[in-house]
C-alpha cells in the first residue's frame, strides 16, 4: 500500500508540472487530489481503510469500453485467452449464467458450473462443450441456502481460481419465507449464501495472483437499501421487492468490501446489473401476466429487453476484460461503469450511493461474519 501512496503522489506531482500553465485553478484541484490521496493511510488490519476506494474512485473518471447494451458475452470475449485459468458460475444452469459459461468456455477456460440442480447443470455443461470445443467445462451441485453443501463444494475445490461468478439469485419470492438457517430467503439465498463461497475460495483465489469476483446485482438495489436492524422483516410488513432491493444492494457492498480487504491478496470485485432479461429468476413474480406488464413498464420508461447473451455481456467483461485488470469496487451496466444517483430514475441504469458507501460495506461484512457463525 506505501508503493501504491507513492506513486499516486508522484503522479500528481508529474501531473501539477505538465499542467500547472494551463489554468490557475488546475494546481488547486491537484492539491486536492494529493490530499486525498495521503488520507489513504494503512489500517489496524493491514487493510487500505474503508474510505480509500471511495476517495480514489472520485478522483479518476468513470470506465468507459468499447460495448454497450447490445453487446453480448462472446463479442466482450472475442480474442481473449483464457486457457489456463478456472473459473466457477454459480447459478450457471440457466439464464444468464448459462451464456456466461459459455463465453468463458469459448474463451478456454476450465469452467465449472454451480447450480443446485445437479441434472441441469450437467445438461448445461454438455451443451457448452458442444457448442465450444472445450472439453474442461464441468457441473457441480451447490445449494446456496446449505452451509453444508457451500462447505463441500469449497472442500472439493482443487487448485487456483481465477474468476467467480456469483450468478445464482432468486427474485422476489412473494411469501416471507425463511432459509435454513434462519434468514429471509432472498438474503440469504443472493448474498449470505454467496458471501460464505467466496469466504471460503478465499484461498483459492489468492493463489490465482490476479482473481476477479463478479457479483450480479440488478437495478432492484435500487428499491432498498440494506436495513441492518431489520434484515429479515421481524419488525416491518415483507415486501417482495424490497427484500430483492435489499439483497441486491449486499451484492454491490461486499464487492466494495472484498476489495478493500483483499485486493492485496491480488483479489479484486466489481458488481454489474446485467440488463432487462426474462429469464428463470422471475418464476416466483407472476408468471405471463407481470411479464407483460413489466414490458408496458419498461416501454412507458424507454427501456429494452435484453437476450440472455446480451445479459451475459457485463458479467463477461468484469470477468475477463484486460481494461479492468486489478481494478474493483464498482458497478457497472450496459458494459459501462455506473453513474452514481442520488435520487432513483426511471431507467434501469446508474448505482445508488448507498450501494457504494464504504461504511455500509464494512458493516455488512461484519454482520455477514456474525450471521454466518
Amino acid at each position: 500500500m506505501e508503493k501504491l501512496l507513492l506513486f499516486l503522489d508522484e503522479v500528481v506531482d508529474a501531473a501539477e508540472y505538465l499542467l500547472v500553465v494551463h489554468g490557475p485553478r488546475l494546481p488547486a484541484a491537484l492539491q486536492r487530489a494529493r490530499t486525498r490521496v495521503r488520507r489513504c493511510a494503512r489500517s489496524a488490519d493491514g487493510a487500505p481503510p474503508s474510505h480509500f476506494f471511495h476517495d480514489c474512485r472520485h478522483l479518476l473518471p468513470l470506465i468507459k469500453t468499447p460495448f454497450g447494451f447490445d453487446s453480448t458475452a462472446l463479442e466482450v470475449v472475442a480474442g481473449i485467452d483464457l486457457s489456463g485459468k478456472a473459473a466457477i458460475v454459480t447459478g450457471g444452469a440457466s439464464g444468464i449464467g448459462i451464456e456466461t459459461a459459455r463465453a468463458l468456455g469459448a474463451a478456454g477456460a476450465a469452467v465449472t458450473i454451480a447450480a443446485r440442480d445437479a441434472a441441469a447443470a450437467e445438461k448445461v455443461a454438455a451443451d457448452v462443450v458442444e457448442s465450444t470445443g472445450n472439453s474442461a467445462v464441468a457441473s457441480s451441485p451447490l445449494e446456496l441456502t446449505d452451509r453444508a453443501s457451500i462447505d463441500g463444494f469449497v472442500a472439493a475445490w482443487d487448485g487456483p481460481l481465477d474468476i467467480l461468478v456469483n450468478n445464482a439469485g432468486v427474485m422476489a419470492i412473494q411469501e416471507p419465507t425463511i432459509a435454513p438457517d434462519g434468514h429471509e430467503m432472498q438474503f440469504a439465498t443472493n448474498h449470505l449464501g454467496h458471501f460464505a463461497l467466496a469466504l471460503g475460495l478465499h484461498d483459492a483465489l489468492a493463489a490465482a495472483g490476479s482473481a476477479r469476483i463478479v457479483s450480479v446485482s440488478s437495478s432492484g438495489h435500487l428499491r432498498s437499501p440494506v436495513i441492518f436492524d431489520d434484515l429479515d422483516f421481524d419488525f416491518r410488513p415483507y415486501e417482495p421487492f424490497l427484500a430483492y432491493g435489499q439483497s441486491k444492494t449486499a451484492n454491490v457492498l461486499f464487492a466494495v468490501e472484498a476489495t478493500r480487504r483483499w485486493a492485496g491478496d491480488g483479489i479484486t470485485a466489481n458488481a454489474l446489473m446485467p440488463g432487462g432479461i426474462f429469464t428463470n429468476l422471475q418464476r416466483h413474480v407472476g408468471g405471463s401476466d407481470y411479464i407483460e406488464q413489466a414490458r408496458e413498464r419498461f416501454k412507458d420508461a424507454g427501456v429494452k429487453f435484453k437476450t440472455p447473451e446480451q445479459g451475459a455481456a457485463t458479467s463477461v467483461l468484469l470477468a475477463t476484460s484486460p481494461q479492468l485488470e486489478g481494478i474493483g469496487g464498482r458497478y457497472f451496466d450496459d458494459c459501462n461503469e455506473s453513474e452514481t444517483l442520488t435520487k432513483r430514475g426511471s431507467g434501469l441504469g446508474g448505482v445508488a450511493a448507498y450501494a457504494l458507501d464504504p461504511a455500509n460495506a464494512e458493516r455488512l461484512w461484519d454482520v455477514s461474519l456474525e450471521l454466518l457463525g
